[in-house]
């Protein structure tokens, strides 16, 4: 058998074992990486480690041990609540302020999962309390937090741009981030204007003028500092176009140590489970290049004939496969395969890498990924088969309908 054959097959293992038992796929990437390299391709470890992505495990560690600081000395409860307050009485913005709030929680860099474990319960329990839709509220939610999660200054914003960064292809992060942003409110506008009705099941309380914003939000010191942090992080990033990593774990030190009493266990914030799963990938795909599939597998795809069919695959199949497995982990799959596509196409790199990382996170409403188990667990005074009911028809109306959408606003128009 080819070393290309079992280094695909290998993935294929690896998808299957990881979401049907719980483990991390970056421990299994990490295991696959070392057992084909070895035995199929004769590398050294010194040539499978080549592929460890250094620079974006810096980034991930940084930005999200800031986040972890910020979270501990109430910055992000202060954004929460200042959120609130600016809806004056009126419920019906709240889905609106929750999805203001995961985008920019998610675009200064909070990883996806921790803005959505963070904001669920809050919407859900509002929604039960003044009988708004809860799945509304919580797909809404979700939606923010993807709207900016692809901010060049976001886990994933940094690891679809550092990828496409080793190619040739030039992908705009401005461009990247604007249309993964107007994609999700676009989504979010549609399930408000279907999903807004009272709920039945919810209960009635009026939502008194002034209720939730009778009292300013105290803002201590910490927390101005922290904001000024993260301000800094923005225009030291994108204006002076310095390191994210390091710009946010010093950020983060300077901010623990003006709280070295609250943020001894900072540290233990950072996402270390998508460090493992991102740096395993990665570091797997490598070997997937040095073994010739991800070429070989590219050229089958451009081989089809009409790219622009090529890409629309591309599309459905990983949001299919997203809806079941980790969206992070087929993200670092698929860009390496688009790769050659677009290079030997005239295809928009922009628009193709933007549509499939739509595709890829936008179906991450399923109940078998983490944010929509989130939005399950936290559903509060409902039917829970029938709201887990709901959940699956609302996800697979977005893998059906959704990939297309991207496909037809992003890659279609910038390619004719």
């Amino acid at each position: 058998m080819s070393a290309e054959m079992i280094s695909i097959g290998a993935l294929g293992v690896m998808f299957v074992v990881a979401t049907l038992l719980p483990i991390n796929i970056g421990i299994l990437a990490f295991i696959g990486a070392f057992v084909v390299g070895t035995s199929s391709l004769g590398l050294t470890e010194d040539e499978i480690f080549e592929g460890f992505p250094v620079s974006l495990f810096v980034t991930i560690v940084g930005v999200t041990y800031l986040f972890s600081v910020a979270q501990r000395n109430g910055t992000i409860d202060l954004l929460v609540r200042v959120g609130i307050k600016l809806v004056r009485g009126k419920a019906t913005l709240v889905p609106w302020v929750l999805f203001g709030v995961a985008a920019v929680l998610t675009a200064f860099g909070t990883f996806t999962p921790a803005a959505v474990a963070l904001l669920v319960p809050v919407g859900m329990n509002f929604a039960y309390r003044y009988g708004i839709s809860q799945l509304m509220i919580g797909m809404m939610v979700i939606s923010g937090a993807h709207a900016g999660a692809f901010s060049p200054i976001a886990v994933s914003g940094a690891l679809v741009l550092g990828m496409v960064g080793h190619t040739p292809l030039a992908v705009s992060p401005l461009a990247l981030f604007l249309a993964s942003f107007g994609f999700n409110f676009l989504l979010s506008a549609l399930t408000f204007l279907l999903l807004r009705r009272r709920t039945p099941e919810a209960a009635r309380e009026p939502m008194a003028e002034g209720e939730e914003s009778a009292a300013d939000p105290d803002v201590t010191w910490r927390q101005g500092l922290t904001l000024v942090a993260l301000a800094g992080l923005v225009v030291g990033a994108l204006v002076f176009h310095l390191e994210i990593g390091f710009l946010a774990l010093a950020a983060g030190a300077v901010l623990a140590l003006v709280d070295m009493k609250n943020q001894a266990k900072a540290v233990e914030g950072i996402s270390w489970s998508t460090i493992l799963l991102v740096a395993g990938m990665v570091t797997y795909v490598e070997i997937l290049e040095k073994a010739g599939t991800i070429e070989t597998i590219s050229h089958g795809a451009a081989g089809m004939g009409a790219p622009l069919f090529v890409a629309l695959l591309l599309c459905l199949v990983v949001a299919v496969v997203s809806a079941f497995a980790s969206s992070t982990a087929i993200l670092t799959a698929i860009i390496p395969i688009a790769v050659p596509l677009l290079l030997a196409s005239h295809l928009s790199a922009v628009g193709l890498v933007a549509a499939l990382a739509i595709s890829t996170t936008i179906v991450d409403t399923s109940p078998f990924s983490t944010n929509g188990a989130l939005v399950l667990s936290n559903a509060r005074g409902v039917d829970r088969e029938r709201f887990y009911k709901q959940i699956i028809g609302y996800t697979a109306g977005i893998v059906g309908i959704g990939p297309i959408l991207a496909w037809s606003f992003l890659v279609v128009p910038a390619s004719l």
